[in-house]
């Protein structure tokens, strides 16, 4: 099988964005890396060996520029975002040493990426409204309970849509996403399904279509996004202390 090229499984990020945003952009990229991997893993042909090198590549270093984007943020340092720091950085490593191994390890080095993005950019958005609280509503906080999860499930790549006998419905690990409410997402502009794009549901099955935040989507979660637990746009009651993250200088040998 030929190269899969980078551009097939990833997608441009349109400036400007904010970190947050950022981060459910990335969280899509790395749901659609696993995806293409996980269909050239269960092709009839043998797959290229480097199919997946450059999408790799690309995925650690989009990462890298996250991380950057987070410390200029100049954000109160708490254990959380300090954690998500680190974990960004984790990723950012997996994803480059994935381009130097098989397909199949590739796989499960970047196998948890995208939902660990997705927790990262919770954190980061409430540390953000913690400083920063919004002025007014937006639209995405007018999102009903359930069009909140589904935004969410879809941000970790969790959603998948298929059909038989004519029926449609949605796979989808739980807090399950019915498809009544991906459709009403479609018809908001917030979603949308990508055909023949994910795995099928068992082997040799055909492949189904996975469910992506477009950018409007993306702005409506990174507005009302909280980490697990926390009430949508709950701003903590704790009082960080006043020193920003910034990048550290490595250490002198002594």
């Amino acid at each position: 099988m030929t190269m899969v090229p980078a551009e097939s499984l990833l997608f441009d990020v349109p400036p400007p964005l904010t970190p947050v945003e950022r981060l459910l952009h990335l969280a899509s990229q790395y749901t659609r890396h696993n995806d293409a991997l996980d269909l050239l893993l269960g092709s009839a042909t043998r797959p290229d060996p480097q199919a997946h090198v450059a999408s790799a590549q690309r995925l650690a270093s989009d990462t890298r520029a996250a991380v950057k984007a987070i410390q200029e943020e100049r954000l109160y340092e708490s254990a959380e975002l300090t954690e998500c720091v680190v974990r960004l950085k984790q990723l950012a490593f997996l994803g480059t040493a994935s381009a130097d191994l098989g397909i199949e390890a590739a796989r499960e080095l970047t196998a948890l990426a995208g939902e660990a993005v997705v927790g990262c950019a919770a954190h980061l958005a409430a540390e953000s409204r913690r400083r920063r609280p919004p002025a007014a509503a937006a639209p995405g906080e007018r999102l009903t309970a359930a069009e909140r999860t589904a935004l969410v499930q879809i941000a970790r790549g969790h959603v998948v849509a298929s059909s038989s006998l004519g029926r449609q419905f949605t796979r989808c690990r739980e807090p399950k996403v019915w498809m009544s409410t991906l459709r009403v997402l479609e018809s908001d502009s917030l979603a949308e399904r990508i055909p023949n794009s994910a795995p099928g549901a068992y082997t040799g099955g055909p492949p189904q279509e996975r469910v992506h935040l477009i950018p409007a989507g993306i702005t409506a979660l990174a507005r009302v996004i909280a980490p697990l637990g926390a009430s949508p746009g709950a701003t903590p009651s704790t009082t960080p202390r006043p020193v920003p993250i910034a990048p550290q200088a490595p250490s002198r040998a002594r």
